[in-house]
Order: structure tokens, then C-alpha cells, then sequence
């Protein structure tokens, strides 16, 4: 999917009713639109006029007047709003494609430039049952690698570890352990920023040094001490 800049179309389909077979080009392009749907919630835009800026031709506001007519979304008074199979079906959308963007740039180290591009391709591989395997090698994140929530799964819930989660609270660590940090949860923005000023940043490598009564970190040659509240919210993989 096409977070960034938008959903993308294709030509040349040859289309079937909404209830018969149908050709997996405009299935993509229902993600597209589910997926856009919620991005645009997550901004607080709601408005059917700047949904269908996005769209080309007249094609999309079929699908839309289809997605409504099949109770997926509702249109009043220019204002899109998911209904329960909408929003379900897109927080799926959602989710698939977040893990696979934090797979591809914690397992696989894909740059940035190249990541959206291979994510998109990428999830439509993640059955559910691998897409909560993945979720549970990863530690169950509650971000993507562009700061955006990842909606929680049955994995989430169940917090399994059948597999050794690749990323986990800083307060996992052993003593004497290092880990990188991947990226920061914290309750506030006036934390993540404190954080920062101490070096605390995704990339930085941290050594678990105390636990009691408080937690000491090395980062570097500075030692930080900080509430377990905290550590938790720092996510690292180890090193």
C-alpha cells in the first residue's frame, strides 16, 4: 500500500459484480481505499472531497458507493466514517502492512527509500498466523518504523513466546547486557525528548548495569539513571 503518497491504480481489469468473482487488481484497490480511509482518520480527516483528490477518474467513487452499499463505510454529509466490517477490514490492512514495514527494517535492514516500495509487495505474503509469528519475533510493536501505532493482535493479547522476540523492553536485558534501541513508546512527548537530550535515540547502544533501586544505563561514557516506568518504554534488540 501506498501510505505516502496515496493509493495507486491499475488498467485493463476486467471486472466482475461486488458479490461474484472478482479481479485481484481492484481487491487492492478496496485495500488502497480502507487503508487510506484510516490514515486519513489518524490526521483527523474525515472529508469525502479530499478522500477522492486521490482517486482518478471516476472509478473510485463506484467503489466507494459499493463499499457503503456492502456496509463497509458511510458517507453523511461529506464525512467517510468506517463501519465494524470496514474498520476491521482495514485495521487488518493496517497491521499487515506496519509489521511487514518493521520486519523489513529490523530483520532485513532495507533503507528507508526502499521500504514503503517492498513492504507493499511484501505483505500481501503474511497469512494471519505468519503475520502473529511475526509479531511475536519482533516483541510485539507498538509502532512502525514512521512513529504510526500498529493495532494489536490475538498475539498481542496472548503475549506468547513461543519464538524469542528480536526486539524487547530494555528492562529484558541481563545485567551486563547490551542492546541497541530500535525505537522509543514513551507516555509523552516530553519524555521521548528528554530522552533524546540524554542520548537515549533509536540506533544508540545501551549496557544494563543496575536494576536496584533504580536502573542504571550506560550509554556511551554516561551513565543515566532512570525509573523501571521508563526503561520499559525503550525497546532494543540485543547486540
Amino acid at each position: 500500500m501506498k501510505t505516502s503518497s496515496g493509493p495507486t491504480r491499475d488498467g485493463g481489469r476486467h471486472r466482475r459484480g461486488w458479490n461474484g468473482v472478482e479481479d485481484k487488481s481492484e481487491s487492492h484497490q478496496r485495500e488502497e481505499i480502507l487503508e487510506l480511509l484510516w490514515t486519513m482518520r489518524e490526521m483527523g480527516r474525515t472529508n469525502l472531497d479530499e478522500v477522492l483528490e486521490v482517486a482518478e477518474g471516476e472509478e473510485w467513487k463506484r467503489l466507494l458507493a459499493e463499499m457503503e452499499a456492502s456496509g463497509w463505510i458511510s458517507i453523511h454529509e461529506n464525512q467517510v466514517s468506517l463501519l465494524n466490517e470496514g474498520e476491521r477490514r482495514a485495521e487488518e490492512i493496517i497491521r499487515r502492512h506496519r509489521l511487514a514495514e518493521r520486519l523489513l527494517s529490523e530483520v532485513f535492514e532495507i533503507e528507508e527509500s526502499h521500504m514503503e516500495s517492498s513492504a507493499c509487495q511484501f505483505e500481501h505474503i503474511l497469512s494471519p498466523k505468519v503475520l502473529d509469528s511475526v509479531c511475536s519475533f519482533l516483541g510485539h510493536p507498538p509502532i512502525c518504523p514512521h512513529g504510526k501505532p500498529i493495532p494489536r493482535g490475538p498475539c498481542c493479547a496472548r503475549f506468547k513466546r513461543e519464538v524469542e522476540p528480536l526486539v524487547r523492553p530494555l528492562s529484558d536485558l541481563k545485567l551486563g547486557e547490551e542492546g541497541r534501541v530500535v525505537f522509543i513508546a514513551p507516555r509523552s512527548r516530553f519524555r521521548l525528548e528528554r530522552l533524546s537530550a540524554l542520548g537515549l535515540i533509536p540506533g544508540s547502544v545501551v549496557r544494563l548495569a543496575q536494576r536496584r533501586p533504580s536502573y542504571v544505563l550506560e550509554v556511551g561514557e554516561t551513565a543515566l539513571a532512570l525509573d523501571e516506568e521508563i526503561v520499559r518504554e525503550i525497546y532494543v534488540k540485543r547486540v
